[in-house]
């Protein structure tokens, strides 16, 4: 590679870097701008829109509606995201390949699709008040996407000669599953796990539909205070906090998949 073609693309990669993490900065700073209109160049700085979100009784509820209802949704996926996997990558039936692209499906389709159709099925098909329930059950269908392309991409890497091996010396196939497959394809399910919550607490456009009156996550609650002159840098302030704990699970979530692929490479 030549050195102006080098130079070419560091020269690419930093203006990708600062248009996506200028408007981030931005928000940083003005959580700490003591102007309430957000004046530029701050004139001052302050701690008082800090101090204001920690007492603020509408943030900690959202914030403990999205943790359970993250949580919830998370747990369902580990669970039928993890079945799915190791339905279709160990055995073979007709409508294989079906089932695996509905399986995927949610998670391509616009939100405000998905969004439209659960409300229409929970209201209409199954009289279900929206609310707490509904919520869980909207984000788990796209949450199991992300399990399951996890879970499935492990799967393919294992094989099944250490299971087949396993039942030849008499094992079960809960044990198995229990002793030998399970801690292989830990690592996955922790990385689908953590990328389930994630994806699940910081989603909003099918919450919108699916949500009802009275349940309120975190997003939904900044997108109603974010016009609102005395709750705008409270919002700031939320927002710095979300892309401090986004930080998190995505990390966590790269430090397994390369430990994952050494482990494999070896």
């Amino acid at each position: 590679m030549s050195p102006g073609f080098r130079i070419v693309l560091r020269t690419i990669t930093c203006l990708a870097l600062v248009v996506i993490y200028a408007p981030l900065m931005l928000v940083v700073i003005n959580s700490f701008n003591a102007s309430q209109t957000f004046a530029w160049p701050p004139t001052d700085l302050t701690l008082d829109w800090w101090r204001k979100a920690v007492d603020s009784q509408g943030a900690r509820d959202a914030v403990q509606v999205s943790v359970e209802v993250a949580a919830l949704a998370t747990v369902v996926a580990l669970v039928l995201g993890t079945m799915a996997a190791m339905a279709l990558q160990r055995y073979r039936f007709f409508g294989r390949d079906a089932v695996s692209l509905l399986i995927i499906l949610p998670i391509a389709l616009p939100g405000i699709v998905t969004g439209i159709a659960l409300n229409n099925a929970f209201r209409t098909v199954f009289g279900l008040e929206l609310g707490f329930i509904t919520i869980v059950i909207a984000h788990a269908t796209f949450c199991i996407v992300t399990v399951f392309n996890n879970v499935l991409a492990r799967l393919r890497r294992m094989g099944i000669s250490l299971e087949e091996a396993s039942a030849d010396l008499g094992a079960s196939t809960f044990t198995t599953f229990r002793l030998v497959t399970f801690p292989m394809m830990r690592s996955a399910l922790l990385a689908g796990g953590l990328l389930a919550f994630a994806l699940s607490f910081d989603e909003i456009i099918v919450t919108t539909f699916t949500a009802g009156a009275r349940e309120q996550t975190l997003p939904i609650w900044i997108f109603n205070n974010l016009f609102r002159p005395n709750q705008a840098p409270v919002v700031n302030v939320v927002a710095v906090v979300l892309i401090l704990l986004s930080i998190i699970p995505i990390w966590v979530s790269q430090k397994l998949a390369g430990a994952s692929e050494g482990l494999a490479g070896r």
